[in-house]
């Protein structure tokens, strides 16, 4: 037979019994389904893992206030003051792994424009503070030195701002209230868009650090040496452990804290915390080829007992066939190809699923979709490889079968 007769042969069989191929094949169809979805899965959440490193700031770490303890109940982290703007220099001065030590303070209120009023994120925050996080001034300007020496009640703010309170219109020059208390608008940041926590990093308004302490974010406390973080940038990537064990020990010494004394701050890496969430993103996506692999051998193992069974059913077309001259080989080769043929139907239908369900996670879930070729190529070969590998056995029995015998077979 020609291979073209035996493709043929092996269609005509598994168009026979229409259901029967169906479910045998679904086993085939959820393994790689899984196994695409796995893999645009994990790329698009690595994807989105790096773009939101870049968006907060590449080398960050946070150093945030301690916790206060209060009648035995333990207040949570910034709940004790003990960062000063004091520290801030210190740690920029004497830490050559840092480049930037930017002190800030963080709070929440109403932005007034006209009759229009927005409830918003509010930094008190230095120059360097968004040169730190990469915040990017496209239109305007930013704060200067005098701004901070002054106590300059200015403002800068976010595209989302821009878009609910001023319509879209450019804010430039005009007089908002904070708190009451008025500002001007001398600048727009440029667009970052949303953090993995879901926090739009745009809704936000940023004013000297000097005005924020004195004028509405102040407090009893922050309105003296103490501010609510310091926002510290390593040199570079490779440095940042290094950055974070001196900064430790620095502000242990600054603070008189003796030995086997708790810490009365925290420091926190931004790109480990991110890294542990990719992490447990990959974890999933290991489990989930688990779960391919399982479907997979399953799939593969209901194959061989479909095959199998057809042997049976048609023992006496394979006498008939032998008696009329068709060889063993032949025999072999056509089951062979209507296991393969199983397989790769599973195959196509898993990727065409596969692919619908990597667009539609993607887009519940915020990130880009990477859909990757060779993984449809590699899911592919390995449902032929399952056919072969399974359909081997049963082909070989159909190919050892005695004619005579055959064809005396009810």
């Amino acid at each position: 037979m020609k291979p073209l007769d035996w493709l043929i042969a092996a269609i005509d069989s598994l168009r026979a019994n229409i259901l029967r191929t169906a479910l045998t094949t679904l086993g085939i169809v959820i393994g790689v389904a899984a196994v695409i979805a796995m893999v645009s899965v994990g790329a698009g959440a690595e994807k989105k893992v790096q773009d939101v490193i870049q968006s907060l700031g590449a080398n960050i770490l946070i150093v945030l206030n301690g916790t206060s303890t209060a009648s035995g109940v333990r207040g949570g982290s910034g709940s004790r003051f003990s960062l000063t703007e004091d520290d801030a220099r210190a740690l920029e001065a004497e830490i050559p792994s840092i480049a930037i030590a930017a002190p800030n303070v963080r709070g929440t209120g109403q932005v007034i424009y006209g009759n229009t009023n927005w409830f918003t994120t509010i930094y008190g925050a230095t120059l360097g503070y968004l040169d730190a996080r990469e915040w990017v001034v496209e239109e305007g300007r930013t704060f200067t030195p005098a701004d901070e020496r002054a106590a300059a009640k200015v403002a800068i703010v976010g595209v989302s701002i821009v878009k609910n309170v001023f319509g879209g219109n450019s804010p430039i020059g005009q007089n908002i209230r904070i708190k009451r208390v008025p500002f001007t608008v001398i600048g727009v940041t440029a667009e970052k868009g949303q953090t993995p926590f879901g926090s739009d990093q745009d809704d936000v308004v940023f004013v000297p650090l000097s005005t924020a302490k004195k004028r509405i974010l102040g407090g009893a406390r922050l309105r003296g040496k103490y501010v609510g973080a310091i926002t510290l940038k390593a040199t570079n990537g490779d440095l940042i452990k290094e950055a974070e064990e001196e900064a430790k020990e620095l502000l242990r010494r600054r603070h008189r804290i003796a030995a086997g004394q708790n810490d009365d701050f925290t420091v926190r890496n931004i790109a480990s915390i991110l890294a542990a969430r990719a992490a447990s993103q990959k974890t999933m996506a290991w489990l989930l080829a688990a779960v391919a692999g399982v479907s997979l051998i399953v799939g593969g193992i209901g194959i061989m007992n479909i095959m199998l069974v057809s042997v049976t059913e048609r023992t006496r077309e394979i006498g008939l066939r032998m008696a009329v001259g068709a060889k063993g080989r032949d025999i072999m080769i056509q089951f062979v190809i209507e296991a393969v043929a199983l397989s790769l139907i599973g195959g196509i239908i898993g990727v065409a699923i596969g692919v619908g369900g990597s667009v539609f996670a993607a887009k519940m879930a915020g990130w880009p979709l990477i859909f990757s070729a060779w993984s449809v190529v590699l899911a592919l070969m390995f449902s032929a490889a399952v056919g072969i590998f399974f359909g081997y056995y049963p082909a070989l029995k159909a190919s050892r079968l005695d004619p005579i015998e055959a064809l005396r077979h009810d």
